[in-house]
Protein backbone atom coordinates (compact mmCIF):
# COMPACT_ATOMS: atom_id res chain seq x y z
CA UNK A 1 0.00 0.00 0.00
CA UNK A 2 1.28 3.46 -0.94
CA UNK A 3 2.35 5.69 1.90
CA UNK A 4 0.47 8.92 2.47
CA UNK A 5 1.54 12.57 2.71
CA UNK A 6 -0.50 15.26 4.43
CA UNK A 7 0.45 18.94 4.02
CA UNK A 8 -1.18 21.80 5.91
CA UNK A 9 -0.48 25.18 4.33
CA UNK A 10 -0.70 28.48 6.18
CA UNK A 11 -0.38 31.94 4.66
CA UNK A 12 0.31 33.24 1.19
CA UNK A 13 0.24 31.99 -2.38
CA UNK A 14 3.99 31.49 -2.22
CA UNK A 15 3.37 28.91 0.48
CA UNK A 16 0.65 27.28 -1.61
CA UNK A 17 3.15 26.99 -4.45
CA UNK A 18 5.83 25.61 -2.15
CA UNK A 19 3.42 23.03 -0.74
CA UNK A 20 2.50 21.83 -4.21
CA UNK A 21 6.19 21.43 -5.04
CA UNK A 22 6.77 19.46 -1.82
CA UNK A 23 4.02 17.10 -2.93
CA UNK A 24 5.58 16.80 -6.41
CA UNK A 25 9.02 16.20 -4.94
CA UNK A 26 8.03 13.54 -2.40
CA UNK A 27 5.68 11.91 -4.85
CA UNK A 28 8.61 11.39 -7.20
CA UNK A 29 11.28 10.51 -4.63
CA UNK A 30 9.28 8.43 -2.12
CA UNK A 31 6.04 7.64 -3.98
CA UNK A 32 4.07 9.48 -1.30
CA UNK A 33 0.42 10.09 -2.19
CA UNK A 34 -1.38 13.18 -0.96
CA UNK A 35 -4.21 12.71 1.50
CA UNK A 36 -6.64 15.15 3.08
CA UNK A 37 -6.82 13.05 6.24
CA UNK A 38 -3.90 13.62 8.64
CA UNK A 39 -4.84 10.53 10.62
CA UNK A 40 -3.87 8.24 7.74
CA UNK A 41 -0.68 10.08 6.79
CA UNK A 42 2.80 8.59 7.15
CA UNK A 43 4.40 12.02 6.70
CA UNK A 44 2.85 15.22 8.08
CA UNK A 45 4.22 18.58 6.90
CA UNK A 46 3.20 21.96 8.28
CA UNK A 47 4.10 24.81 5.89
CA UNK A 48 4.02 27.87 8.12
CA UNK A 49 3.57 31.63 7.76
CA UNK A 50 4.96 34.24 10.16
CA UNK A 51 3.19 37.33 8.84
CA UNK A 52 0.28 37.49 11.26
CA UNK A 53 0.17 37.86 15.04
CA UNK A 54 0.65 34.76 17.17
CA UNK A 55 1.93 32.79 14.18
CA UNK A 56 4.21 30.71 16.38
CA UNK A 57 1.40 29.82 18.77
CA UNK A 58 -0.76 28.63 15.88
CA UNK A 59 2.07 26.37 14.77
CA UNK A 60 2.54 24.79 18.19
CA UNK A 61 -1.21 24.44 18.64
CA UNK A 62 -1.39 22.36 15.45
CA UNK A 63 1.70 20.40 16.44
CA UNK A 64 0.00 19.58 19.74
CA UNK A 65 -2.77 17.86 17.80
CA UNK A 66 -0.28 16.02 15.63
CA UNK A 67 1.59 14.81 18.71
CA UNK A 68 -1.30 12.48 19.47
CA UNK A 69 -0.98 10.95 16.01
CA UNK A 70 2.73 10.40 16.66
CA UNK A 71 2.01 8.76 20.00
CA UNK A 72 -0.42 6.37 18.33
CA UNK A 73 1.97 5.63 15.44
CA UNK A 74 5.61 6.38 16.38
CA UNK A 75 6.85 5.88 12.81
CA UNK A 76 4.90 8.91 11.59
CA UNK A 77 7.28 11.67 10.44
CA UNK A 78 6.40 15.25 11.36
CA UNK A 79 8.05 18.15 9.56
CA UNK A 80 7.75 21.92 9.97
CA UNK A 81 8.65 24.19 7.05
CA UNK A 82 8.01 27.72 5.88
CA UNK A 83 8.72 31.07 7.49
CA UNK A 84 8.12 30.20 11.14
CA UNK A 85 10.54 27.28 10.70
CA UNK A 86 13.07 29.67 9.17
CA UNK A 87 12.60 32.12 12.02
CA UNK A 88 12.59 29.65 14.92
CA UNK A 89 14.93 26.93 13.60
CA UNK A 90 16.04 24.43 16.25
CA UNK A 91 13.85 26.13 18.86
CA UNK A 92 10.88 24.32 17.32
CA UNK A 93 12.35 20.93 18.13
CA UNK A 94 13.27 22.05 21.66
CA UNK A 95 9.68 23.04 22.35
CA UNK A 96 8.19 20.12 20.40
CA UNK A 97 10.77 17.30 20.60
CA UNK A 98 8.52 14.95 18.62
CA UNK A 99 9.13 17.02 15.46
CA UNK A 100 11.46 15.17 13.08
CA UNK A 101 12.28 17.74 10.40
CA UNK A 102 12.62 21.53 10.39
CA UNK A 103 13.27 23.17 7.02
CA UNK A 104 13.01 26.63 5.50
CA UNK A 105 11.41 27.88 2.27
CA UNK A 106 14.78 27.71 0.52
CA UNK A 107 15.58 24.13 1.59
CA UNK A 108 12.35 22.28 0.83
CA UNK A 109 14.12 20.57 -2.09
CA UNK A 110 16.27 18.73 0.46
CA UNK A 111 13.24 16.95 1.95
CA UNK A 112 13.91 13.57 0.26
CA UNK A 113 17.44 13.39 1.69
CA UNK A 114 16.22 14.63 5.07
CA UNK A 115 13.57 11.89 5.14
CA UNK A 116 16.15 9.25 4.29
CA UNK A 117 18.60 10.54 6.89
CA UNK A 118 15.88 10.70 9.52
CA UNK A 119 15.00 7.07 8.84
CA UNK A 120 18.62 5.94 8.96
CA UNK A 121 19.86 7.94 11.94
CA UNK A 122 16.70 8.51 14.01
CA UNK A 123 17.64 12.12 14.75
CA UNK A 124 15.90 15.44 14.31
CA UNK A 125 17.18 17.34 11.29
CA UNK A 126 17.17 21.14 11.01
CA UNK A 127 18.07 22.97 7.78
CA UNK A 128 16.93 26.59 7.55
CA UNK A 129 19.81 27.90 5.47
CA UNK A 130 19.50 30.23 2.46
CA UNK A 131 21.04 28.49 -0.58
CA UNK A 132 19.53 31.14 -2.87
CA UNK A 133 17.78 29.71 -5.92
CA UNK A 134 19.25 26.21 -5.67
CA UNK A 135 15.94 24.54 -4.85
CA UNK A 136 14.52 25.05 -8.35
CA UNK A 137 17.32 22.91 -9.81
CA UNK A 138 16.10 19.94 -7.76
CA UNK A 139 12.34 20.18 -8.14
CA UNK A 140 10.60 17.82 -10.56
CA UNK A 141 8.41 18.87 -13.47
CA UNK A 142 5.27 20.44 -11.98
CA UNK A 143 2.04 18.51 -11.79
CA UNK A 144 -1.01 20.13 -13.33
CA UNK A 145 -4.44 20.09 -11.75
CA UNK A 146 -6.87 22.24 -13.69
CA UNK A 147 -6.17 25.06 -16.09
CA UNK A 148 -4.45 27.55 -13.79
CA UNK A 149 -1.01 27.36 -12.18
CA UNK A 150 1.41 29.31 -10.02
CA UNK A 151 4.99 29.88 -11.19
CA UNK A 152 7.53 31.16 -8.67
CA UNK A 153 9.94 33.51 -10.45
CA UNK A 154 11.90 34.97 -7.55
CA UNK A 155 12.43 34.50 -3.83
CA UNK A 156 12.95 36.80 -0.87
CA UNK A 157 12.80 40.53 -0.44
CA UNK A 158 15.41 43.25 0.00
CA UNK A 159 13.09 46.10 0.94
CA UNK A 160 13.26 45.63 4.73
CA UNK A 161 10.00 47.38 5.55
CA UNK A 162 10.07 47.89 9.31
CA UNK A 163 6.97 45.75 9.97
CA UNK A 164 7.89 42.75 7.80
CA UNK A 165 9.72 39.50 8.60
CA UNK A 166 10.08 38.26 5.01
CA UNK A 167 13.71 39.36 4.46
CA UNK A 168 14.66 37.49 7.63
CA UNK A 169 12.70 34.31 6.88
CA UNK A 170 13.10 34.03 3.09
CA UNK A 171 16.31 35.97 2.53
CA UNK A 172 17.28 38.67 0.06
CA UNK A 173 15.80 38.92 -3.42
CA UNK A 174 17.05 36.26 -5.83
CA UNK A 175 15.53 35.81 -9.30
CA UNK A 176 15.27 32.57 -11.24
CA UNK A 177 17.04 32.53 -14.61
CA UNK A 178 14.85 33.59 -17.52
CA UNK A 179 15.18 30.27 -19.38
CA UNK A 180 14.05 28.30 -16.33
CA UNK A 181 10.91 30.39 -15.90
CA UNK A 182 9.93 30.20 -19.56
CA UNK A 183 10.62 26.46 -19.65
CA UNK A 184 8.32 25.89 -16.68
CA UNK A 185 5.57 28.02 -18.24
CA UNK A 186 5.92 26.14 -21.52
CA UNK A 187 5.62 22.78 -19.75
CA UNK A 188 2.51 23.94 -17.94
CA UNK A 189 0.97 25.26 -21.17
CA UNK A 190 1.66 21.93 -22.90
CA UNK A 191 -0.33 20.24 -20.13
CA UNK A 192 -3.37 22.46 -20.62
CA UNK A 193 -2.68 25.41 -18.34
CA UNK A 194 -4.22 28.57 -19.77
CA UNK A 195 -3.62 31.01 -16.92
CA UNK A 196 -0.41 31.49 -14.95
CA UNK A 197 0.18 33.57 -11.85
CA UNK A 198 3.79 34.68 -11.44
CA UNK A 199 4.82 34.68 -7.81
CA UNK A 200 7.40 36.47 -5.70
CA UNK A 201 7.56 38.38 -2.43
CA UNK A 202 8.47 41.37 -4.60
CA UNK A 203 7.57 39.95 -7.98
CA UNK A 204 8.03 43.07 -10.07
CA UNK A 205 11.57 43.33 -8.73
CA UNK A 206 12.41 40.31 -10.91
CA UNK A 207 15.89 40.54 -12.46
CA UNK A 208 16.59 37.15 -14.00
CA UNK A 209 19.60 36.36 -16.15
CA UNK A 210 19.26 35.50 -19.84
CA UNK A 211 21.48 32.64 -21.06
CA UNK A 212 23.95 35.21 -22.40
CA UNK A 213 24.26 36.96 -19.04
CA UNK A 214 22.03 39.94 -19.81
CA UNK A 215 19.38 40.77 -17.22
CA UNK A 216 15.70 40.37 -17.98
CA UNK A 217 13.35 42.89 -16.38
CA UNK A 218 9.92 41.95 -15.13
CA UNK A 219 8.32 43.86 -18.01
CA UNK A 220 10.34 41.84 -20.53
CA UNK A 221 9.48 38.59 -18.77
CA UNK A 222 5.75 39.33 -18.96
CA UNK A 223 5.93 39.82 -22.73
CA UNK A 224 7.84 36.56 -23.16
CA UNK A 225 5.37 34.63 -20.98
CA UNK A 226 2.52 36.07 -23.04
CA UNK A 227 4.20 34.71 -26.18
CA UNK A 228 4.19 31.10 -24.90
CA UNK A 229 1.63 29.20 -27.03
CA UNK A 230 -1.46 28.35 -25.03
CA UNK A 231 -1.08 30.99 -22.33
CA UNK A 232 -4.14 33.20 -22.54
CA UNK A 233 -4.04 35.01 -19.23
CA UNK A 234 -1.31 36.28 -16.88
CA UNK A 235 -1.52 37.46 -13.30
CA UNK A 236 1.19 38.26 -10.76
CA UNK A 237 1.57 38.90 -7.04
CA UNK A 238 2.83 40.53 -4.89
CA UNK A 239 4.32 43.72 -6.28
CA UNK A 240 5.92 46.81 -4.75
CA UNK A 241 5.24 50.42 -5.83
CA UNK A 242 8.96 51.19 -6.13
CA UNK A 243 9.37 48.81 -9.07
CA UNK A 244 6.03 49.58 -10.66
CA UNK A 245 7.73 51.64 -13.34
CA UNK A 246 6.89 53.06 -16.76
CA UNK A 247 8.23 49.97 -18.54
CA UNK A 248 5.83 47.77 -16.60
CA UNK A 249 2.92 50.13 -17.21
CA UNK A 250 3.68 49.96 -20.94
CA UNK A 251 3.07 46.19 -20.86
CA UNK A 252 -0.54 46.88 -19.94
CA UNK A 253 -0.84 48.90 -23.14
CA UNK A 254 0.37 46.18 -25.52
CA UNK A 255 -0.12 42.81 -23.82
CA UNK A 256 -3.80 41.77 -23.64
CA UNK A 257 -2.94 38.51 -21.85
CA UNK A 258 -2.10 40.58 -18.76
CA UNK A 259 -5.37 40.85 -16.82
CA UNK A 260 -7.02 44.15 -16.02
CA UNK A 261 -6.43 43.61 -12.34
CA UNK A 262 -3.47 44.76 -10.27
CA UNK A 263 -2.65 44.01 -6.64
CA UNK A 264 -0.28 46.77 -5.55
CA UNK A 265 0.16 47.04 -1.76
CA UNK A 266 0.40 50.56 -0.38
CA UNK A 267 -0.16 49.81 3.36
CA UNK A 268 -1.09 53.43 4.27
CA UNK A 269 -2.09 56.70 2.68
CA UNK A 270 -0.21 58.83 5.22
CA UNK A 271 3.32 59.88 4.33
CA UNK A 272 4.35 59.98 7.99
CA UNK A 273 3.27 56.36 8.43
CA UNK A 274 4.84 55.29 5.12
CA UNK A 275 8.14 56.77 6.31
CA UNK A 276 7.86 54.89 9.60
CA UNK A 277 7.23 51.71 7.63
CA UNK A 278 10.27 52.43 5.44
CA UNK A 279 8.23 52.02 2.28
CA UNK A 280 10.46 54.57 0.51
CA UNK A 281 7.60 56.11 -1.47
CA UNK A 282 4.92 58.69 -0.75
CA UNK A 283 1.19 58.60 -1.30
CA UNK A 284 1.71 61.00 -4.22
CA UNK A 285 4.22 58.60 -5.79
CA UNK A 286 1.69 55.80 -5.56
CA UNK A 287 -1.10 57.92 -7.02
CA UNK A 288 1.09 58.98 -9.96
CA UNK A 289 1.75 55.35 -10.88
CA UNK A 290 -1.95 54.54 -10.70
CA UNK A 291 -2.87 57.53 -12.89
CA UNK A 292 -0.38 56.40 -15.55
CA UNK A 293 -1.74 52.86 -15.41
CA UNK A 294 -5.36 53.98 -15.77
CA UNK A 295 -4.37 56.06 -18.78
CA UNK A 296 -3.42 52.89 -20.69
CA UNK A 297 -5.92 50.51 -19.02
CA UNK A 298 -9.04 52.51 -18.12
CA UNK A 299 -10.88 49.36 -17.03
CA UNK A 300 -8.18 48.29 -14.55
CA UNK A 301 -9.35 47.00 -11.15
CA UNK A 302 -6.88 47.70 -8.34
CA UNK A 303 -6.56 45.98 -4.98
CA UNK A 304 -4.12 46.63 -2.17
CA UNK A 305 -2.93 45.78 1.34
CA UNK A 306 -3.51 48.08 4.30
CA UNK A 307 -2.09 47.95 7.80
CA UNK A 308 -4.30 49.78 10.27
CA UNK A 309 -2.94 51.00 13.60
CA UNK A 310 0.76 51.05 12.76
CA UNK A 311 2.62 52.50 15.80
CA UNK A 312 1.86 56.18 16.08
CA UNK A 313 -0.93 56.26 13.49
CA UNK A 314 -3.14 59.24 14.31
CA UNK A 315 -6.73 60.00 13.38
CA UNK A 316 -5.48 62.34 10.65
CA UNK A 317 -3.12 59.64 9.33
CA UNK A 318 -6.03 57.23 9.07
CA UNK A 319 -8.10 59.89 7.34
CA UNK A 320 -5.33 60.28 4.75
CA UNK A 321 -5.55 56.54 4.11
CA UNK A 322 -9.29 56.83 3.58
CA UNK A 323 -8.70 59.74 1.19
CA UNK A 324 -6.25 57.62 -0.79
CA UNK A 325 -8.80 54.80 -0.98
CA UNK A 326 -11.36 57.23 -2.39
CA UNK A 327 -8.95 58.73 -4.91
CA UNK A 328 -7.62 55.43 -6.24
CA UNK A 329 -11.10 53.88 -6.07
CA UNK A 330 -9.74 50.49 -5.00
CA UNK A 331 -11.70 47.39 -5.86
CA UNK A 332 -10.91 45.54 -2.63
CA UNK A 333 -8.12 45.07 -0.11
CA UNK A 334 -6.48 42.75 2.37
CA UNK A 335 -6.57 44.76 5.56
CA UNK A 336 -5.28 43.97 9.03
CA UNK A 337 -4.54 45.58 12.36
CA UNK A 338 -0.80 45.95 12.84
CA UNK A 339 0.78 43.15 14.85
CA UNK A 340 4.35 43.16 16.15
CA UNK A 341 6.64 40.65 14.50
CA UNK A 342 9.63 39.66 16.63
CA UNK A 343 12.93 40.90 15.27
CA UNK A 344 11.51 43.67 13.10
CA UNK A 345 12.37 47.35 13.74
CA UNK A 346 8.72 48.37 14.14
CA UNK A 347 8.34 45.97 17.07
CA UNK A 348 10.42 48.41 19.14
CA UNK A 349 8.27 51.47 18.36
CA UNK A 350 6.00 52.91 21.06
CA UNK A 351 2.34 52.20 20.38
CA UNK A 352 -0.23 54.08 22.44
CA UNK A 353 -3.28 53.74 20.18
CA UNK A 354 -6.05 51.86 22.03
CA UNK A 355 -6.99 48.49 20.52
CA UNK A 356 -10.66 49.44 20.24
CA UNK A 357 -9.69 52.48 18.14
CA UNK A 358 -7.68 50.24 15.80
CA UNK A 359 -10.61 47.84 15.47
CA UNK A 360 -12.97 50.71 14.72
CA UNK A 361 -10.65 52.07 12.02
CA UNK A 362 -10.30 48.64 10.46
CA UNK A 363 -14.06 48.22 10.30
CA UNK A 364 -14.50 51.65 8.71
CA UNK A 365 -11.90 50.77 6.07
CA UNK A 366 -13.41 47.35 5.37
CA UNK A 367 -16.92 48.77 5.07
CA UNK A 368 -15.71 51.38 2.59
CA UNK A 369 -13.92 48.78 0.46
CA UNK A 370 -16.89 46.41 0.54
CA UNK A 371 -19.04 49.24 -0.83
CA UNK A 372 -16.45 49.81 -3.57
CA UNK A 373 -16.48 46.12 -4.48
CA UNK A 374 -20.28 45.98 -4.63
CA UNK A 375 -20.46 49.12 -6.76
CA UNK A 376 -17.86 47.85 -9.23
CA UNK A 377 -19.57 44.47 -9.46
CA UNK A 378 -22.92 46.12 -10.17
CA UNK A 379 -21.30 48.29 -12.86
CA UNK A 380 -20.40 45.15 -14.80
CA UNK A 381 -24.05 44.51 -15.70
CA UNK A 382 -24.59 44.84 -19.42
CA UNK A 383 -20.88 44.51 -20.22
CA UNK A 384 -19.21 41.70 -22.12
CA UNK A 385 -16.59 39.78 -20.19
CA UNK A 386 -13.97 37.25 -21.20
CA UNK A 387 -13.96 34.31 -18.79
CA UNK A 388 -11.76 31.32 -18.19
CA UNK A 389 -14.27 28.57 -17.51
CA UNK A 390 -13.32 26.85 -14.28
CA UNK A 391 -15.93 24.29 -13.24
CA UNK A 392 -19.54 23.22 -13.15
CA UNK A 393 -21.79 25.05 -10.72
CA UNK A 394 -22.54 23.04 -7.58
CA UNK A 395 -25.71 25.02 -6.90
CA UNK A 396 -27.38 25.44 -10.27
CA UNK A 397 -27.67 22.46 -12.57
CA UNK A 398 -26.79 23.16 -16.19
CA UNK A 399 -24.56 26.11 -15.31
CA UNK A 400 -20.81 26.64 -15.46
CA UNK A 401 -18.64 29.08 -13.51
CA UNK A 402 -16.00 31.23 -15.17
CA UNK A 403 -13.52 33.71 -13.74
CA UNK A 404 -13.37 37.23 -15.14
CA UNK A 405 -10.11 39.13 -15.39
CA UNK A 406 -11.05 41.10 -12.26
CA UNK A 407 -11.57 37.85 -10.30
CA UNK A 408 -15.39 37.92 -10.28
CA UNK A 409 -17.14 34.58 -10.46
CA UNK A 410 -19.61 34.45 -13.33
CA UNK A 411 -22.38 31.83 -13.59
CA UNK A 412 -23.75 31.10 -17.06
CA UNK A 413 -25.89 28.36 -18.64
CA UNK A 414 -24.27 25.48 -20.50
CA UNK A 415 -25.51 21.89 -20.66
CA UNK A 416 -22.20 20.07 -20.09
CA UNK A 417 -18.58 20.61 -19.02
CA UNK A 418 -17.13 20.82 -22.53
CA UNK A 419 -16.11 24.45 -22.02
CA UNK A 420 -14.08 23.91 -18.83
CA UNK A 421 -10.55 25.19 -19.40
CA UNK A 422 -11.53 27.37 -22.35
CA UNK A 423 -12.04 31.09 -22.75
CA UNK A 424 -15.52 32.36 -23.53
CA UNK A 425 -17.19 35.73 -23.84
CA UNK A 426 -20.52 36.37 -22.12
CA UNK A 427 -22.80 39.30 -21.40
CA UNK A 428 -23.41 40.04 -17.74
CA UNK A 429 -27.11 40.03 -16.88
CA UNK A 430 -27.28 40.29 -13.11
CA UNK A 431 -25.56 40.35 -9.72
CA UNK A 432 -25.53 37.24 -7.54
CA UNK A 433 -23.40 38.65 -4.70
CA UNK A 434 -20.67 41.20 -4.02
CA UNK A 435 -18.19 39.13 -6.05
CA UNK A 436 -20.41 37.00 -8.29
CA UNK A 437 -22.58 37.61 -11.35
CA UNK A 438 -24.99 35.93 -13.76
CA UNK A 439 -24.47 35.98 -17.53
CA UNK A 440 -25.86 34.79 -20.83
CA UNK A 441 -24.72 31.64 -22.57
CA UNK A 442 -21.41 32.30 -24.35
CA UNK A 443 -21.53 34.72 -27.26
CA UNK A 444 -18.08 33.52 -28.32
CA UNK A 445 -16.00 30.45 -27.51
CA UNK A 446 -12.28 30.24 -28.10
CA UNK A 447 -11.47 27.60 -30.73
Amino acid sequence: MAKKLYIETQGCQMNEYDSSRMADLLGESHALELTRNPEEADVLLLNTCSIREKAQEKVFSELGRWRKLKEARPDVVIGVGGCVASQEGAAIQKRAPFVDLVFGPQTLHRLPKMLDERKARKITLVDVSFPEIEKFDYLPEPRVEGHKAFVSIMEGCSKYCTFCVVPYTRGEEVSRPFDDVIAEVAVLASKGVREVTLLGQNVNGYRGAFHDGRICSFAELLRHVAAVPGIGRIRYTTSHPLEFNDDLIAVYADTPQLVSHLHLPVQSGANRVLAGMKRNHTAADYLERIRKLKAVRPDIHISSDFIVGFPGESDSDFEETMNLIAEVDFDHSYSFIYSKRPGTPAAELPDDTPEDVKKQRLQILKDRLTAHTARKTAAMQGTRQRLLVERASERVEGHLIGIAGNNRLVHFPWPDQSLVGRFVEVEITGVASVNALHATAPLWVEG
